[in-house]
């Protein structure tokens, strides 16, 4: 007995110039709205004087069989834009933060969706993908933007998978290149610092102040609370931040910490809690006269980047103060482990090669060190060294 809907497919010759074998059957689709339907499926196997009849015939077998056996997953008919939009997007907004969404929105609404927006979901493979990527690189964009994209369409491809459009992610493990380097982020001189502190009018100077010695983000110093500060102890307890005008958890797991205050940062927060307005429990220690939350780009804009103008000083940004204090807690000769823990780092490499950076009179010590040792007593080079004699 036939099975239900067995086929055989047909094999036709089109083309005048250029002959083409062009196979058809019928295959199961899934429709925009996820209910499922009959469509008939063309596809070009070759040329006419490359492949014969017998070999077009055993590749059109080949597709069918898997169909009427039941082992061909029927292909999804959305395009990749309407995917996006309809089911992408409400999942990232639910499980990424806003500054996320918004960096892969710009890759999708730059790059992505106008070259491969209106292609079905079900064709967008590997191959495709690595022609996008090519025709990028030859229009100049950097590797540093083509692996932003790749991972753009990873993340979004990854939900197909999930939602069992495919078996496998076909925008993995795409190599494209090294990165350029990343610019080192520029940190200041303890002259510089001090100088800076001495110029700054408050709060800006009591929040840059907590951010060096302390290391912790500028989100979750303005979405600080006093009831996170135990002055008995000594301790912040970070478990907010703030950012893109809303409240949220901290970036990562890790960042949920207690750092425990020096005793010069006590001094700090008790002297702002007595020249402040607002300091019940729930109240923010930095805050506007209304209570809300400061901005960090006001902040920046209009104290912190015009005193460093003002003192000809290089404009910093405020994660260059998380980079200071990584660099002061290397130089006082505080472990890995420590640092890690203070800046709420997950992984112990970012705390060691992009954080901690070398200080110029600290590396001259270290020169100095290591010739003492090697050369207790300073050696006569003199006449000898003058008649060698290097080719």
């Amino acid at each position: 007995m036939a099975r239900p809907r067995y086929q055989d497919g047909s094999l036709k010759i089109r083309g005048k110039r250029k002959k083409l074998w062009v196979a058809r059957w019928r295959e199961d689709v899934i429709r925009d709205d996820g209910t499922m339907a009959r469509t008939h499926r063309r596809v070009v196997l070759g040329a006419v004087n490359e492949i014969s009849r017998r070999e077009a015939m055993a590749i059109l077998q080949a597709r069918v069989s898997e169909v009427n056996q039941g082992r061909h997953s029927a292909q999804v008919t959305i395009t990749l834009d309407k995917f996006v939009s309809e089911y992408w997007k409400s999942g990232a907004l639910l499980a990424l933060k806003p500054g996320s969404i918004r960096y892969y929105q710009f890759q999708l609404n730059k790059h992505i969706l106008p070259a491969l927006g209106s292609c079905r979901l079900c064709d967008v493979n590997r191959s495709q993908i690595q022609s996008f990527l090519l025709n990028r690189k030859r229009a100049g964009y950097s590797c540093s933007t083509l692996h932003g994209i790749r991972t753009t369409l990873a993340k979004v491809l990854g939900v197909a998978v999930e939602l069992g459009y495919f078996d496998r992610n076909p925008a993995h493990n795409i190599r494209i290149g090294g990165r350029e380097a990343a610019k080192e982020r520029r940190c200041l001189t303890l002259g510089q610092v001090q100088a800076l502190l001495a110029a700054l009018p408050k709060p800006c100077r009591t929040v840059v102040f907590v951010a060096l010695l302390t290391g912790m983000r500028i989100g979750e110093i303005l979405a600080l609370r006093w009831k996170r500060l135990d002055m008995s102890t000594g301790a912040i307890e970070v478990v907010e931040t703030f950012s893109d005008g809303r409240f949220g958890p901290p970036k990562t797991r890790s960042s949920h910490r207690v750092i425990p205050m020096s005793s010069l940062v006590r001094e700090v927060f008790l002297a702002h809690h007595t020249a402040s307005s607002r300091t019940a429990p729930d109240d923010l220690v930095f805050c506007t006269m209304t209570g809300t939350p400061l901005s960090p780009k006001n902040l920046y804009n209009r104290v912190l980047a015009p005193t460093c103008d003002a003192l000809q000083l290089p404009r910093v940004s405020w994660h260059s103060f998380r980079h200071n204090n990584a660099t002061l807690l290397g130089e006082v000769g505080e472990s890995l482990k420590t640092a890690q823990a203070i800046l709420g780092h997950s992984d112990l490499e970012t705390t060691l090669n992009t954080y901690m950076h070398a200080i110029p009179e600290s590396q001259r010590r270290a020169v100095e060190k290591v010739a003492a040792v090697l050369c207790p007593n300073v050696p006569n080079f003199g006449k000898a060294a003058r008649k060698v004699t290097v080719n």
